[in-house]
């Protein structure tokens, strides 16, 4: 059976690197350990025949882990699967499980990274054990990248590596990564696999606002915090314009074409909002969002501060970038200072050969079944891979339970896969490579 010895160990790989904290805050003063994970990668690797490189990037800790399995045409242009090995950090107390035990129970492997995504670095790390150890040769090179840092825009991982080590990458045209091939069933139980061909750009806009300090007690008409505060209540009941992007309109033209129920183009929200769970994800990339994310300002409560601070989060879509930053501009006002931080967003078509393993890997392990492009609204460190020139799509794939809420599991409490998705995925992602 193809991939059954990577089948054998997949679960127990993404238990293990579970139960490695590897919690990554964003905040620069906050230490984070990718490199416990990283080592463990390597040893794991060099255990059955590879040479890994090992590189720490930027700071103590920030460990990433790079390999290449030569393919049958070094003609060709190589395949990068690449995956991340921090995670968002999670409060015990809310848990039904330890976050880090990689506890498996009840049909599942619990904790946190086993979405996002530890279990996509399980897989991965399990077929390229199996390939190295049963002398797979795959029909083109393949580089495996095992990175830091992609929760906070992988400054520290991806970027970094793009930026400092791009030799590592020669060759390499193409990329699969983590939000993508996961399945979502639709009518008569007929599943659909989306696969990511775009994702929103990031900014992260920090504001600043200047007023008067004073008593507490007097009058004020010039607070900061006041001022602040009715700006980023405009921009939270902001609505940004509705726009139509080719993957969002070839997702719902394919999900209309499963279940008879067409789609209005002029009003795809009511399409969107017959997907479920699904909707929240699909839903944000009909427009442009700008959620506030964090307010800071005082420091005692009769004092009125003289400045007070927000961050909020941006997701643009492609081609928004300069119409987002002059309507983000219009609504805080200009009394309102700004500094950004931007990701850029991250756009292909769905078709090509790769694309094509990618339906014949997932066809064959469940016949049927119909794959789709999609939008993520969030992003990956595809966005930093794409400034080599290199191709991406979103495919770690992995057929769900029907009454899973897979998208409230990304960086939420109790986060959990199955153990049945990661097996089938471990097998559609070995014949995937085996074709790419």
């Amino acid at each position: 059976m193809t991939g059954s010895a990577a089948v054998t160990e997949v679960v127990t790989l993404a238990s293990e690197l579970i139960a490695i904290d590897t919690s990554n805050t964003g905040d620069p003063g906050v230490r984070s350990n990718e490199r416990a994970a990283a080592e463990y990668v390597a040893e794991k690797l060099a255990e059955v025949g590879y040479e890994p490189v090992y590189v720490e990037s930027g700071a103590p800790g920030r460990g990433n882990v790079v390999v290449r399995l030569p393919g049958a045409d070094p003609s060709r242009g190589a395949l990068l699967v690449h995956g991340h090995l921090d995670v968002v950090p999670a409060d015990a107390r809310e848990w039904s499980v330890h976050p880090f035990s990689g506890e498996v129970r009840d049909g599942y492997v619990w904790g946190r990274g086993a979405v996002d995504m530890k279990g996509m670095v399980a897989m991965t790390l399990a077929v390229a054990r199996a390939f190295k150890r049963d002398g797979v040769v795959p029909p083109r090179d393949i580089v495996f990248a095992f990175l830091a840092d992609e929760e906070a825009g992988g400054f520290y991982g991806a970027r970094w590596l793009v930026e400092n080590r791009p030799e590592l990458f020669e060759g390499v045209t193409e990329a699969i990564s983590e939000v993508g091939g996961f399945s979502v069933t639709l009518r008569d139980g007929v599943r659909a696999y989306l696969v990511e061909t775009a994702e929103k750009g990031v900014v992260w806009l920090r504001l600043r606002v200047q007023g008067t300090a004073g008593h507490g007690s007097m009058l004020h008409t010039d607070n900061a915090v006041a001022k602040l505060a009715a700006a980023v209540t405009r921009l939270d009941r902001h609505r940004f314009p509705l726009i139509l992007t080719d993957p969002v309109r070839e997702l719902l033209t394919g999900v209309a074409e499963i279940t008879g129920v067409p789609f209005d183009e002029d009003d795809p929200e009511t399409a969107v909002a017959r997907l479920g769970n699904l909707a929240r994800m699909i839903g944000a990339t009909l427009r442009d969002t700008a959620n506030v994310t964090m307010f800071d300002a005082g420091y005692k409560a009769n004092v009125v501060p003289s400045e007070a601070r927000a961050t909020v989060d941006g997701r643009v879509l492609p081609g928004r970038e300069r119409a987002f930053e002059a309507e983000i501009a219009r609504i805080l006002g200009p009394e309102i200072e700004r500094e950004w931080d931007s990701l850029p967003p991250v756009q292909t078509t769905f078709d090509g050969t790769l694309v094509d393993a990618m339906v014949s890997a997932i066809g064959v392990e469940d016949p049927g079944a119909r794959v789709l492009p999609y939008m993520l609204s969030a992003g990956t460190d595809a966005k930093s891979f794409q400034l080599l020139g290199i191709r991406h799509f979103g495919f770690a794939p992995l057929r769900l339970p029907p009454d899973l809420d897979f998208s409230a599991l990304f960086h939420g409490v109790d986060e959990r896969v199955p153990v049945d998705a990661l097996t089938f995925g471990t097998r559609v992602l070995d014949r995937f490579l085996r074709d790419c």
